[in-house]
């Protein structure tokens, strides 16, 4: 089977502070083939890479919301077939953290720096089906073999 010689990343995020981290951390992707997510059209200016896709936001009050973002995250995450998927969370990154393990991405839930003592709502939720779940907070990443500090993450992509 063919292999891509560029890693093609999808990262994603919703708004707000999710985003800012995203674009943190942005500069990691740097040599891949990246596209980005998020629930905000205004954000496109933000992202360095090309392929911009926005979804709905949603939150888990809102089912239908919920439910129509989950089903645009899987149409981007089929149209892209990353081979990793990078999220700071919540809702968006939840959705393609799951259906990029449908399709054998690797995936990294980063939680939120603002979260200092426990970890996110949205971690907790996710983070158990993430490969590699990173906090800042050493003193959080004491959650089992997925959940590390990013200075022991070593290089994931």
């Amino acid at each position: 089977m063919f292999k891509r010689a560029i890693r093609r990343v999808l990262a994603i995020s919703s708004g707000g502070g999710h985003w800012i981290e995203l674009m943190r951390i942005a500069p990691a992707f740097q040599d891949a083939d990246t596209a980005f997510v998020t629930v905000n059209h205004a954000y496109r200016g933000d992202a360095p890479s090309g392929r911009f896709y926005t979804v709905n936001d949603a939150t888990r009050w809102n089912k239908f919301a919920a439910a129509l973002m989950a089903l645009r995250v899987l149409l981007i995450v089929l149209r892209e077939r990353p081979d990793v998927v990078v999220t700071t969370g919540a809702a968006p990154g939840y959705f393609a953290l799951r259906f990029g393990k449908w399709i054998g991405a690797r995936t990294i839930w980063v939680d939120s720096i603002a979260n200092v003592d426990e970890l996110s709502m949205s971690g907790r939720i996710a983070g158990k089906h993430a490969d590699l779940w990173l906090t800042q907070w050493p003193h959080l990443a004491k959650g089992g073999p997925k959940q590390r500090h990013p200075e022991f993450a070593g290089a994931v992509l």
